[in-house]
This record gives C-alpha cells, sequence and structure tokens, in this order.
C-alpha cells in the first residue's frame, strides 16, 4: 500500500509570538485535531529543530513549514480543500506572505513507507519540483499523479 506525503512551506507576516501568529497557531491546531480526526492522517512530522533549506530563508517572513503523511491523494486532497483547512486556505492572507514569482507552497509524492519519509526528503521533492515541475516524483493537485506513475485528475 502506498501513503502520500506533502511538504509545505509558508512564511508568516509577523514573529512567531506576535499576536496574529499565535491566531494561527490556534486555527492550526483546531486543523491539525480534524486532520486527526479524519483517520486518514498516517503521520506528522514536527519541524522543532530541523535546519531551515534555503527555499525557506528567502523572503522577509517566518518560515513555517509541514510535512505529513496519508492514505491516500484523495483523503488528502478532501482534507485541504473542506472543514477547518478550507477556511484557513482563505485566511491566508491575514498570517502569510504572499507567494513571490516560483515560490510553490506545497510539493506531494508517493511513498512505498512512511520510514522513508524525511524533512531531507521533503527538501528534496521540493527542490526537484521548482527546477522541473510536476513529474511522478514530486507534483501538486493541479498536475497530479496515482501511485502508479499516471496521470490523474483529483476531485
Amino acid at each position: 500500500m502506498a501513503f502520500v506525503s506533502i511538504y509545505t512551506i509558508g512564511r508568516l507576516n509577523h514573529p512567531y509570538d506576535h499576536p496574529a501568529s499565535r491566531e494561527f497557531y490556534e486555527v492550526g491546531n483546531k486543523v491539525f485535531r480534524q486532520a486527526t480526526g479524519s483517520g486518514q492522517l498516517v503521520e506528522a512530522f514536527s519541524s522543532d529543530g530541523v535546519p531551515l533549506p534555503e527555499e525557506a530563508k528567502k523572503g522577509e517572513g517566518f518560515p513555517v513549514l509541514t510535512l505529513t503523511v496519508w492514505k491516500s491523494l484523495q483523503s488528502l486532497y478532501a482534507f485541504t480543500y473542506s472543514g477547518r483547512h478550507r477556511q484557513a486556505l482563505r485566511d491566508r492572507g491575514r498570517w502569510m506572505e504572499p507567494y513571490q514569482e516560483k515560490h510553490l507552497s506545497y510539493v506531494v509524492w508517493w511513498t512505498d513507507s512512511v520510514q522513508d519519509v524525511s524533512w531531507d526528503e521533503a527538501f528534496k521533492r521540493y527542490r526537484y519540483y521548482l527546477q522541473h515541475g510536476a513529474t511522478p516524483f514530486a507534483f501538486d493537485f493541479k498536475q497530479a499523479f496515482d501511485e502508479r506513475g499516471e496521470s490523474c485528475i483529483v476531485k
């Protein structure tokens, strides 16, 4: 059984302890509880102590990274665009810097084992995606691939 991983990267407008950033984390905790309760989230990796990759150091804001593993591409997509997460995406401008040209907020890839997912792997997949665009190795929802590497549409 293959799993799907997603790495997200963003930059807060304000320092981590600013009231607006604290609101972001409060909402994030509610979103995480929804993800955990979905039964589809397999693993969430802490970013505490993770050395920031070069692409996370660009910009003026304060980096926020996430790395999670899900049971399926469809369950990840459904979670992303529904419930509390959907509302958080709509409110993103209150907390996060706008994306610079060529800065993409996430990358997705398939893995056969949760043990193969790591921050180093996430950074490698993200860099690959930035350089080569969507391929079965690293992709987004707009140009997705199934676990066999075939192009697919996620709804």
